[in-house]
């Protein structure tokens, strides 16, 4: 694909600083990109070495003026490149229509432009939207409701009455709308309890590859709008992921707690049960946290886990602990010598 400055430009939404006819064929990272690629910059680090790349145009913010290659100027070079990306990559769908080696059962509805795999499992009375793509191997139980410009990649299971809103993205292997893990105790056995509820998954969510997300026993486990998690995440039953909160891999949430807005949960941190996570906070890498944090907290450390100021704090005294014990041994000895309680 070829393509002129201009028209990239329009894209993006930016202005040019040079030559607006420069023909772009490919993008490239910025220590890579050659005379006939678009790149990005958008810290200083980059910044100041403009006049290394060989690229030919590079991203920048609005304030960048620097003489070098030509320049599209934007609020957010990072974004532009990511559009760029997909306008010289866009994405490939190797079917069409409904394949008639799908299985469907009875009461399905479909939008415009539907794409359903081979080898696609369907129950009965499902609906799914507009332009909504289903990949092979996909199982969607009786009565999944799938909104429109939804990708279902292959081997994902939405089971029974499951609720997928717009524009969403569930990779390969997830699970939505299995059991939650319940039992009651009686004698020495354990009797299951039966999970009724279902999971609603809100617009512009990206679930990520081999995530398990358990049905509400009663209700709904609920991910809300722009939420976006990594690959093998657990998502219990009944809880809540407010908006556009970032879960890592390996995170594993018990039931019923609620997760706030603008939430980042590291890779693999553990949260338990029936707790309330505030909105904006942060609760780092392989930390477990066991009782509800309030908004704005930053929490790290292990097991529990603890505010991460004091954890830095606790981290630069560690490597010191030999030589504390050490000195704190002769002042206990020199103590009982003045007290005379030494034998």
């Amino acid at each position: 694909m070829e393509l002129p400055l201009n028209r990239i430009a329009e894209h993006v939404g930016g202005r040019i600083r040079g030559d607006e006819n420069k023909s772009i064929h490919g993008v490239a990272p910025f220590e890579t990109a050659a005379a006939d690629q678009i790149t990005f910059a958008d810290g200083a680090k980059f910044i100041k070495r403009l006049g290394e790349t060989d690229a030919g145009a590079v991203i920048v913010p609005n304030h960048v003026e620097i003489d070098g290659p030509p320049l599209i100027q934007v609020n957010n070079p990072k974004v532009a490149f990511i559009r760029v990306i997909e306008l010289f990559h866009p994405v490939s769908i190797p079917y069409e229509g409904i394949s008639n080696r799908a299985v469907i059962g009875e009461g399905f509805i479909s939008g415009e432009n539907t794409v359903i795999a081979p080898m696609v499992c369907i129950g009965s009375n499902v609906c799914i939207g507009d332009r909504t793509v289903i990949h092979p191997g996909v199982v969607l139980g009786d009565k999944v409701t799938i909104g429109s410009d939804v990708v279902i990649h292959p081997n994902v299971s939405i089971l029974a009455r499951c609720r997928i809103a717009d524009r969403v993205t569930i990779h390969a292997g997830t699970v939505v709308g299995s059991d939650g893990y319940g039992f009651a105790p009686e004698g020495e056995t354990h009797v299951k309890i039966p999970h009724l509820g279902i999971v609603q998954i809100d617009d512009d969510v990206e679930i990520g590859a081999v995530n398990t997300i358990d049905r509400g026993s009663f209700g709904k486990t609920w991910i809300q709008k722009g939420v976006k998690t990594d690959n093998l995440v657990h998502i219990a039953h009944n809880v809540t992921v407010g908006e556009n909160t970032l879960i890592v891999a390996q995170v594993g949430i018990a039931g019923s707690t609620t997760i706030g807005r603008h939430v980042i949960l590291a890779a693999k941190a553990g949260i338990a049960g029936h707790l309330t996570i505030g909105d904006n906070s942060i609760v780092g890498p392989m930390t477990g946290i066991g009782q509800s944090v309030e908004p704005g907290q930053i929490l790290s450390g292990g097991l529990p886990g603890i505010p991460h100021r004091q954890w830095l704090r606790m981290q630069r005294v560690i490597p010191d602990l030999p030589e504390i014990k050490k000195r704190l041994v002769a002042l206990e000895k020199k103590i009982k010598r003045l007290t005379g309680e030494e034998e």
